[in-house]
């Protein structure tokens, strides 16, 4: 008798865990979604940025030192 009392806590145990953790596994998939989305616009803006601060300086370069192959050194 104790040893079938023993089994079926054990498994309502089991059962109970295995719940929780789906239940968290999906909680925890749902709240992440934002952040990556929020993190991957950031990144996004931050590439932007740099693009155009190397654009902005090979053009500075450019002007300065004109690049004409009929001069000789």
């Amino acid at each position: 008798m104790f040893l079938i009392f023993l089994v079926g806590a054990l498994l309502g145990v089991l059962a109970g865990g295995m719940a929780c953790v789906r239940y968290l596994r999906h909680e925890v998939a749902d709240n992440i979604g934002p952040s990556i989305r929020r993190m991957r616009a950031q990144l996004d803006n931050l590439e932007t940025a740099v693009n155009l601060a190397l654009v902005t300086q090979y053009a500075e370069l450019s002007r300065r030192f004109p690049q004409d192959p009929s001069e000789g050194p």
